[in-house]
């Protein structure tokens, strides 16, 4: 148990996670009040526009890329975060200001969209890099795992809360609660020991951003199959948002607490795997196949569910598969890149973990718009199948020691 939560003795991790929790919270109850008033106030149950909601969020990971990983290596990655997050915490103001007054439409939640996802294009590859800044090299693991089950087990949290608050006071509220949130983060951020920094090297004053960390990337057949397999299983897998809400709305025809609570359950097999992932001395590239796989057989089991009990069970086991797939992808991309060039390693990592939304989200919102709910859970088991078969065609070229060896 001491070894899972290694990281938090020292002092500027504590500080670090306690704000970090706090935000995550406030974002996780904003994306369930996003997806609930698209689905239901603003659109007739429509799939399709909460796949277009997460791809205008998303699709500025992958817009942005050839700036936003040059930022995170050349700028001060804290004074960058404190300006991201006070971006964030604003758009959300704005946005539950306009939902509380009854002003806001359709249009207004994609214009928000939009400018979050520029915005959290910048602030993800410094906070995802500044991680080791904290702790230093001989915990990145552990603190990556933390830092994981710090973000799900807001999402145990902030779902139901939203769902308890949108039907007790309105979906504006929680915009305006999630603004309030990033005060936390803002103040762990200024309260941190500067000296007690683990700086990284600066990079070259030429380095050129995207191509190089391109570059880097295509001479490391083990980045390139990491990273291959997690812009499938991002692009076609995760998007639970879509999953959950159509299951919810479509079929076991839920409220909007339900509604909070599915997304609640997913987050305790999510928690489950980050902790497991933080416990563990070395990623390994085994695990990948062995969370995909698993995957794609619970998003057949999910589409089976006979009802919500059943839906919610599976649910616990897909966000674990889902969970211990990211944090190792992370993880292994991590210690395997040089700290200099790793803010543009993970603002790919980054841009294709968040960017193949654009591309994923609107066409299995149109497959549950047209085919039906269970049908958009079959296609996220054929991709935890392919994502399997990439990883096991790798290590089968790559050798024995590959399933065990850092990326």
């Amino acid at each position: 148990m001491r070894a899972t939560f290694r990281s938090l003795r020292g002092r500027n991790y504590r500080i670090w996670a306690m704000g970090a929790l706090v935000s995550n919270v406030g974002t996780w109850m904003q994306r369930t009040a996003q997806d609930w008033i698209v689905l239901t106030m603003l659109t007739d149950h429509s799939a399709t526009a909460v796949g277009i909601v997460m791809g205008l969020q998303f699709g500025p990971q992958m817009l942005l890329l050839p700036i936003t990983g040059l930022a995170a290596d050349r700028l001060d990655r804290r004074k960058l975060l404190m300006c991201t997050q006070a971006m964030m915490g604003l758009l959300a103001a704005v946005l539950g200001l306009l939902t509380l007054s009854g002003l806001v439409h359709l249009w207004h939640v994609y214009v928000f969209a939009f400018l979050l996802g520029c915005t959290s294009a910048f602030d993800a590859p410094a906070r995802q890099t500044f991680v080791s800044e904290l702790v230093g090299e001989e915990d990145l693991p552990n603190a990556v795992g933390l830092n994981s089950a710090s973000f799900n087990a807001a999402r145990m949290i902030g779902p139901a809360s939203a769902g308890v608050l949108i039907a007790g006071m309105g979906a504006g509220w929680v915009f305006l609660l999630n603004a309030a949130s990033f005060v936390a983060v803002l103040v762990s951020l200024r309260r941190l020991s500067i000296p007690d920094l683990h700086r990284r090297a600066a990079s070259p004053r030429g380095a050129s951003g995207l191509a190089e960390g391109a570059i880097y990337v295509w001479k490391r057949p083990d980045l390139k199959a990491a990273l291959l397999m997690l812009f499938v299983f991002a692009t076609f897998g995760l998007n639970f948002p879509i999953f959950i809400s159509t299951m919810a709305v479509g079929v076991f025809h839920l409220g909007a607490s339900a509604f909070g609570l599915l997304s609640s359950a997913m987050a305790i097999g999510s928690v489950t795997g980050a902790l497991m992932s933080a416990g563990r001395a070395q990623p390994q590239f085994r695990f990948l196949v062995l969370a995909a796989s698993v995957f794609g057989g619970g998003c057949l089991l999910a589409a089976a569910s006979p009802n919500e009990a059943v839906f919610a069970c599976v649910l616990v086991v897909l966000g674990l598969c889902a969970q211990t797939f990211n944090t190792t992808t992370n993880t292994l991309v991590q210690l395997g890149t040089e700290p200099a060039m790793r803010g543009r390693v993970m603002a790919i990592l980054l841009a294709l973990l968040l960017g193949g939304t654009p591309l994923g989200a609107p066409l299995i919102g149109y497959v549950a718009d047209t085919c039906g709910a269970r049908w958009a859970m079959v296609v996220g088991a054929a991709a935890g199948a392919l994502v399997a078969a990439i990883g096991m065609l790798y290590l089968r070229r790559a050798g024995p020691k590959a399933s065990q060896a850092a990326a």
